[in-house]
């Protein structure tokens, strides 16, 4: 059996998308919707349980007059606060620290395999690069950056020490993924998402202007990675821990290892729609100002040293997936 926290989320919902493709459909899913649409990420999920989040760690530990699950073989840890813009850090840590934190030391415990989320915005304004070799020197630009960063820490130093870890595990900085199923996430969503809403709603599509010299409006980059993409990295991962097989546990970086600007992705988002590309600049709001990221571009050699030789979507190939495959019809979801 396999659970899926935040398996009601964009890249959770794919990894059971994924999974179901293989003919897999012993899954528990468990997340805490909140958005009046959010389920529909499930609806075409095929799975033998839904969990609240604070449901999880009984039911794994038998609480209730229940045995303690002997049937779990991984844990896939996608659940996470995960809005740049949460300012309550101890909403933070008990959520992206503190909850990682149990279920790990819980997977050591019964041999599972335990594979989580970190994510690119730990690396901060990339002042030290974004290679997955060492994360010493690297200063997030905000707390759920930090958080992430945090777990990624403390997960390193349960090795180095010797201490309890899972047979197998996986830490993944996911760089910025967009595709279906991420509705839900309103402000948060891609700009593929925002630029697609944008451009039907009005004809045009706003991105922000720049304010760090030596980038043109629109000319931030970005390293955009497919979502289909972020959740087979995942599921080789698991694979390999199922089948017994050797797969280095440590921290990966998921992304294409291609920078591109967001005026490329809004380009690609209204091409993809049969229209001739119209670009304005608003300015960057406030309290984006000054941690906001201008340059990602993902270090993969550590991936594909792993294992993982799968090619990744193009920009081209994964916008126009998305649009036409699912923001162009009235069920967009996958």
């Amino acid at each position: 059996m396999i659970v899926i926290t935040g398996g009601a989320g964009m890249i959770g919902s794919i990894i059971a998308w994924q999974l179901n493709q293989q003919g897999r459909d012993d899954m528990v899913i468990v997340d805490r919707i909140t958005h009046e649409d959010q389920w529909q990420n499930l609806v075409k999920r095929q799975y033998v349980q839904y969990l609240d989040k604070d449901q999880l760690l009984p039911w794994l530990e038998g609480n209730d007059e229940q045995k303690p699950r002997t049937d779990v073989e991984a844990i896939i840890h996608m659940g996470a606060i995960s809005a740049t813009t949460e300012r309550d850090f101890n909403k933070l840590v008990e959520a992206n620290i503190h909850y990682s934190q149990n279920l790990w030391a819980w997977c050591a415990n019964n041999k599972a395999a335990f594979f989580y989320a970190s994510s690119a915005a730990t690396y901060g304004d990339g002042e030290h690069g974004y290679d997955d070799v060492s994360i010493d020197n690297i200063r997030p630009l905000n707390g759920y950056g930090y958080s992430k960063h945090f777990f990624d820490q403390w997960a390193l130093q349960q090795v180095n020490k010797n201490l309890a870890t899972p047979k197998y595990w996986a830490g993944f900085k996911f760089f910025n993924v967009y595709g279906p199923n991420e509705y839900h996430k309103e402000r948060m969503a891609s700009v593929a998402l925002h630029s697609f809403n944008q451009f039907k709603e009005t004809g045009a599509v706003k991105l922000f202007k720049s304010h760090k010299q030596g980038y043109d409006d629109g000319m931030q980059l970005r390293d955009f990675v497919y979502v289909k993409d972020a959740a087979a990295v995942v599921v080789h991962f698991l694979t390999a821990a199922l089948a017994d097989k050797t797969c280095a546990n440590s921290i990966y970086n998921v992304g294409t290892g291609q920078a591109r600007a967001f005026k490329d992705l809004a380009t690609n988002v209204m091409t993809s729609m049969g229209k001739s590309p119209n670009i304005s600049y608003i300015d960057m709001p406030l309290d984006l100002q000054g941690r906001y990221q201008y340059f990602t571009e993902a270090t993969v050699t550590k991936l594909r040293a792993a294992g993982y030789v799968q090619p990744f979507y193009s920009l081209e190939d994964g916008v126009k997936d998305y649009v036409q495959n699912y923001l162009m019809h009235d069920d967009a979801y996958c």
